[in-house]
């Protein structure tokens, strides 16, 4: 099988014309959400990923372990804190997010932490690092930290030391950032784009927006009634739980090995799409 974990609902033509052929070849294609489906002579599968709770990145951790990460990266515990866990990506709008923050400051006391690495593939992650530390220069109240992809533990630190937890994306293949947030019981902000709105239910869940100002908007709505922003977090963990955790996705791989070795016992929650 061929697990697709992009967007491809919109693909370059002529990158997609090239790797068609390649993926043809699969006995199946497994995608994450409905609309990344394509137009291939191969059956297709919706299987959404998953977090795994006792990793180091989701695992519980004790609450003085959680503040000696924050106070060490730079950041005030006793403040709000509003923070992006991504790479440095074009696609993770993180000027946008430095944008954002900067309208929801003038109303409410708060911190920004940009926390992510790039990706080897990237070639204009470091650029887009650059940009954001430039932007950020001169306010002490912004952190833009790059860790290396093991920090696992520094993250999940991070996360559960936020006030809001926002994934900007403008494109998005599924978004386990948000699954992981969420699973943390934090404030969610999001952008409405692929596999996020499989994890987000606006106004109920978390808060989807499409603009700088929508993102802004939320945060202020989080940090002025933390009562309502805590039950939305405490609604999406528990849609995590049901959906997006590691004994989902076995079971899932399980029926979907068992149907392609034609071994289909019926009463599956694969969906073919």
């Amino acid at each position: 099988m061929w697990r697709c974990h992009v967007d491809v609902s919109q693909p370059a033509p002529e990158a997609w014309a090239f790797i068609r052929p390649w993926v043809e070849q699969y006995a199946a294609m497994v995608v994450s959400e409905p609309d990344f489906a394509r137009d291939v002579d191969i059956e297709q599968f919706l299987v959404a990923p998953s977090i795994d709770p006792l990793s180091d990145k989701n695992r519980d951790l004790e609450p003085e372990f959680v503040r000696e990460t924050t106070v060490r990266h730079g950041l005030d515990p006793s403040r709000p804190i509003v923070t992006q866990v991504s790479r440095f990506d074009r696609l993770k709008d993180p000027l946008g997010v430095i944008e954002a923050y900067a309208s929801a400051r003038r109303y409410n006391d708060c911190q920004l932490l940009l926390v992510g690495g790039s990706a080897n593939d990237d070639p204009e992650g470091h650029q887009v690092l650059t940009e954001c530390r430039e932007r950020a220069a001169g306010n002490p109240d912004i952190h833009v930290i790059e860790l290396p992809p093991d920090a696992h533990l520094e993250i999940n630190a991070l996360q559960r030391a936020s006030t809001v937890v926002i994934q900007k994306s403008l494109r998005e293949g599924f978004g386990l950032t948000v699954t992981e947030a969420l699973w943390k019981s934090r404030p969610m902000v999001a952008g409405r784009v692929g596999g996020i709105v499989a994890q987000i239910t606006d106004g109920e869940t978390g808060w989807l927006v499409d603009s700088v100002e929508e993102c802004a908007s939320a945060c202020i709505e989080v940090l002025r009634d933390p009562a309502e922003a805590r039950a939305r977090a405490l609604r999406g963990k528990e849609h995590v739980r049901r959906h997006f955790l590691t004994p989902r996705l076995l079971r899932d791989w399980l029926v979907l090995f068992n149907r392609l070795a034609g071994n289909d016992t019926g009463g599956s929650t694969i969906t073919v799409v």
